[in-house]
């Protein structure tokens, strides 16, 4: 049921998840505004009901565009989902995407959800939790921060690795050589991570933080081999000479909180397609 009390929520980035996400929202009856940073993406928006907006975050405040952030910003709820891109910019450059985004404005910014990742938790073959000591280097972490100064009605979910439709683990790792066979994995399907970010809205969960991956971690091999067997996948070739260090997500605080139930619990049985 839509909260009556939230009317716009705007969603910086409607890519593969946000544009998704957008919909649903759509759906509940909440108007949606939403940004892309390609011109040819507007029109895609708009033919879904989306408020569209063009919204190329750089790290220098005077490349935003002023009156277009402006109206994008007024909405009960932002939404950020935006990748770091750390790999072509540097960890630095979605800390400053941030930091313009807040200086750049002169009215409050509302309750905020910020899509992080569980990448932020060191792999040191433990069981992670919202408590866990996390990598104050990594990016998202900064960004968390910076985020929870600018608004204690801050909600950060930290996502697993993202899957489902066309992203598809095995395809990832097709006739290579692999060390990771015998590491869990820490996964969430799409759909799943809508439905929380929904709920998260509906029952006002604000300034807190979740791990939100699936309740299951198994094996990588077991996910990968599926994958061949069902997608037709070249098999990897597996290392099992060193276990790497990893990580075990925890979703307990999520599944305790929320009462969620979720739609694909194991990561071996996810389905795949366009």
């Amino acid at each position: 049921m839509t909260d009556t009390t939230i009317s716009t929520i705007s969603i910086l980035g409607c890519g593969w998840l946000g544009l998704p996400l957008a919909k649903k929202l759509l759906e509940k009856g909440y108007l949606v505004k939403g940004s892309t940073t390609t011109t040819e993406k507007l029109g895609v928006l708009a033919e879904s009901g989306i408020q569209p907006f063009l919204i190329n975050l750089q790290p220098s405040v005077a490349e935003v565009h002023q009156s277009e952030l402006y109206e994008f910003l007024q909405a009960d709820i932002l939404i950020i989902d935006i990748p770091p891109r750390t790999v072509i910019h540097g960890d630095e450059f979605h800390v400053q995407q941030i930091r313009s985004l807040a200086e750049s404005i002169s009215i409050p910014l509302p309750q905020i959800i910020y899509i992080s990742s569980t990448s932020v938790y060191p792999d040191n073959n433990q069981v992670a939790t919202e408590e866990t000591e996390v990598i104050e280097s990594n990016a998202m972490v900064q960004v968390e921060y910076l985020l929870r100064n600018i608004s204690a009605a801050t909600t950060i979910l930290r996502c697993g690795g993202l899957m489902g439709y066309g992203r598809i683990p095995g395809k990832y790792v097709a006739g290579k050589t692999i060390t990771t066979g015998n590491v869990p994995v820490n996964f969430i399907y799409r759909d799943d991570v809508v439905e929380v970010i929904c709920e998260v809205i509906e029952q006002k969960k604000w300034g807190v933080t979740y791990n939100v991956v699936a309740p299951l971690h198994p094996v990588r091999r077991l996910v990968y081999d599926q994958n061949v067997k069902d997608l037709g996948f070249l098999p990897p070739v597996y290392d099992d000479s060193t276990l790497p260090a990893h990580k075990v997500i925890s979703n307990d605080k999520l599944v305790q909180d929320l009462k969620y139930t979720f739609q694909f619990p194991d990561p071996v049985a996810f389905p795949y397609g366009s």
